[in-house]
């Protein structure tokens, strides 16, 4: 299996750095916004409770979710925000789904469709690249958190610890276990994980592809760059393919 969430792939490697901090909180306070629109307890809110939890695993200022749970209730003014789903091919035809957050559907869409043109790819009929995907829960656990040190025998122990907790599916991505769930069964199998005493990284329902496929290292380059250029975007919160990690 490819093509866990690039957002969670790319803020590890990049939450230090202000700027994209500020980015990172941005996607998160439209996250739970959006979630809060269900309402404000979390308890009784699983998708509230799960956007806060991912919020606070990247120190987000309580503040910011305050404000942001307030903006989602409509206990302070602010722009509607709406969710939108884009389908879409890249370099070298690999398939993406992009996950959006917008206050103007036709604004996102434009910048999206001119990203693409950028680097050679194109918006495509809705259906056309879902088809590849299917919708799982996805963990990680990064091996170097854990406390022992890293070796097989305890990559062997978390991979054991993941199966008995509910997992559908595990791979190693470096030093990382991918955990797959069945999407309804997430927040379960984290809880079980969490009780095993396991560190997770970050957990979130992702796109992921069916066949990964390779890309010569020519076409990774433009691919590398319009992945880049999407992340930039303030609309687009998160987005999928199916090129191989």
């Amino acid at each position: 299996m490819s093509g866990h969430s690039h957002f969670h792939s790319i803020k590890h490697k990049k939450a230090a750095e202000d700027k994209k901090r500020g980015k990172i909180f941005s996607k998160f306070a439209k996250m739970i916004a959006v979630a809060a629109k269900d309402g404000t307890d979390p308890s009784s809110n699983p998708k509230l409770r799960q956007a806060l939890e991912q919020a606070r695993s990247f120190n987000m200022p309580k503040e910011n979710i305050e404000r942001a749970i307030k903006r989602g209730s409509g206990q302070i003014e602010g722009k509607k925000l709406e969710q939108a789903t884009y389908e879409a091919f890249g370099p070298d035809r690999i398939a993406i789904i992009l996950e959006c957050i917008t206050d103007n559907k036709n604004r996102t869409l434009s910048e999206i469709k001119q990203i693409l043109q950028r680097h050679g790819g194109k918006l495509a009929e809705s259906g056309s690249v879902k088809w590849l995907f299917e919708k799982k829960g996805v963990i990680v656990i990064e091996n170097k958190n854990q406390e022992e040190n890293s070796n097989q025998k305890k990559q062997e122990e978390l991979e054991l610890s993941a199966i008995e907790a509910g997992a559908e599916d595990t791979k190693w991505d470096n030093d990382a276990l991918i955990v797959y769930t069945k999407p309804d069964e997430l927040e379960k199998v984290k809880k079980n994980l969490e009780k095993k005493g396991v560190e997770i990284n970050s957990f979130s329902l992702d796109w992921v592809a069916k066949e990964a496929i390779k890309a010569g290292q020519k076409e990774r380059k433009k691919i590398e760059e319009l992945f880049e250029d999407l992340d930039e975007s303030e609309d687009v919160q998160d987005f999928f393919s199916n090129i191989e990690e």
